[in-house]
Parts: C-alpha cells; structure tokens; sequence
C-alpha cells in the first residue's frame, strides 16, 4: 500500500501571516497526484474546502488529517471547542490523525516563551483531554515537537512523553533543528510514534537556528530544508526500526518552503520530485 503522503507547506502553503506566496489548492492537489502520492493533509484553515470530498477525489488523494497549532498552556483557554470544530471536518473525509503543535500564541515559529510549571501541567492535562476526545471521534491525536512552539527541545519532549500519554508525530526536521535526534528518538520510543513527517536538513544551518544565529524563517528561505537524502537525517535508520515495530502509519512529506512569488512553470518542485522517489526507494 501506498503509505507516501504530502503536506501542502511542501508547495508554500503555511498558516503564518507573510509566509510568502500562497497557491491555491487546485494547483497543489494536482501537482501532489502528479508526483503519485496518495494521500495530503488538510493544510492551513481554510486550504481545502469545508468538505473538500469533491476536489480530493478529482486528484485522487485521500485526506488523512493534519497540522493543527492549538494553544494548549492557558488556564483561562479551553482548546477542546477548537479540536471539536477540526474532528468535524476530518468526519467528512474519514481523517484518522489530528496533528497538535503547541502554539505560543504568538505569530510565527522565529520566538518563544518559557514555559512554567502550572503552564506544564496545564498543557500535559491538555494532551491527554484532547488525545481522548480525538479517540471517541475514531482519530489519533499526537503532538508534534515543533520549532517556535512550546515543545522543541529535547527536554521539552521528554517532560511529554514522561508527563503525558499522547503519541507522537516523529518530525525529523523540526526534532534534529530541537535538537534531538530522530533516529535516537525512534529507538528510545517506537511505540510513542504513530505518525511521520519527512524532512530532510541542512544541519549547519539547522545549528544557526538552534544558537539564535538565524532565525527560522531566514533559515527556511536561505534552503535549511534540503531534498531527502540531500542532507543530514538518517532516514535509513530511522525507516528500519519503525519497520522493526511494525509502524503503519504514514509518511508526510513536509519540508517546509517559502515561495517569493507564484511558480511560473507548471509542474510539481523539482526538489519534491527528488525527495518523493527517494522516499519510495527507502520504502520499497
């Protein structure tokens, strides 16, 4: 089965306000059918259509949920009408993975705030509220290490994992620029990962941002994200022990990307074409 799946911010498509050029989702479903992958994620609100049924099926691409930034650290802020507004959508298209980052509020992934330990425990009682909810609705929530949120560091992802249930979203990309690695991650933790987003990175780059040399923005735009196989992940380790754990869930290509204006030429980006015949020669 194909397992190989896109996210739209692939193509530019990003929730941050001034991203960068933003293609509609006509141009990016076909251009995902046209380098065979099988599957997208929703995208930013309001990417896909309310009920995007009929333009996923004129591409032939299933819907298999998403990134969802939620600020899950707020006493005086319930994420749970919020996460019941997005599994309504996902009920349209049958979307099984609810993909939670913890936003700081703040806009943008260049900055963060620390975090307490009453924004801890609040944020840790979230994920389980929220890994439960998406559960009665037939969805598995996992919580994304992210950049700019307020899990990034490998400190951070130990206080989830120790202090909470819910699974994980095995970024490479955004773990390795955290500071983890993915690889040492899928050993420590196969059965805390049930979903995967595909990045490949530049890791001296990545180092700039982990310093505060670069902020992440400049990095993306200056080519942080490389093609898989193009740069620093370890993508055959980490394909073989989740095989060795019986992983079967999907495979996102993410790599983020800032585009300064609108692709001229028709056609998916080279650099997905590379990383999309890599990932299927890994996989085969």
């Amino acid at each position: 089965m194909n397992r190989i799946a896109g996210a739209p911010i692939s193509w530019g498509v990003c929730e941050v306000p001034g991203w960068g050029y933003q293609l509609p989702a006509e141009r990016v479903l076909a251009e995902m059918e046209e380098v065979g992958l099988a599957a997208t994620e929703w995208g930013p609100a309001g990417f896909l259509p309310p009920d995007p049924r009929k333009v996923l099926a004129e591409h032939h691409l299933a819907a298999i949920g998403g990134f969802v930034p939620v600020q899950l650290h707020r006493p005086d802020h319930d994420p749970v009408p919020e996460i019941e507004r997005v599994l309504a959508g996902y009920a349209t298209t049958g979307s099984t993975v609810l993909v939670l980052s913890a936003d700081t509020g703040l806009t943008g992934y260049d900055s963060r705030p620390e975090l307490d330990e009453a924004g801890w425990r609040t944020l840790l009682a979230n994920l389980d509220r929220i890994s439960a909810l998406a559960a009665r609705h037939g969805v598995r929530a996992v919580l994304h290490p992210h950049v700019g949120t307020l899990v990034e560091t490998p400190d951070d992802v130990k206080r989830v994992l120790d202090g909470s249930s819910i699974a994980l979203c095995l970024d490479t990309g955004h773990l390795l620029i955290g500071g983890t690695d993915p690889a040492d991650l899928v050993r420590q933790v196969p059965d805390r990962i049930a979903h995967t987003h595909v990045k490949d990175v530049d890791l001296g780059l990545a180092k700039q941002v982990r310093s505060g040399r670069r902020t992440y923005t400049e990095a993306v735009r200056e080519g942080m994200y490389r093609p898989v196989g193009h740069g620093d992940v370890d993508f055959e380790t980490i394909v073989r022990h989740l095989r060795a754990r019986g992983y079967d869930g999907w495979y996102v290509l993410e790599q983020d990307t800032i585009l300064t204006e609108e692709p001229r030429e028709p056609g998916a980006p080279e650099d997905v074409r590379t990383s999309v015949e890599a990932l299927k020669a890994l996989l085969r």
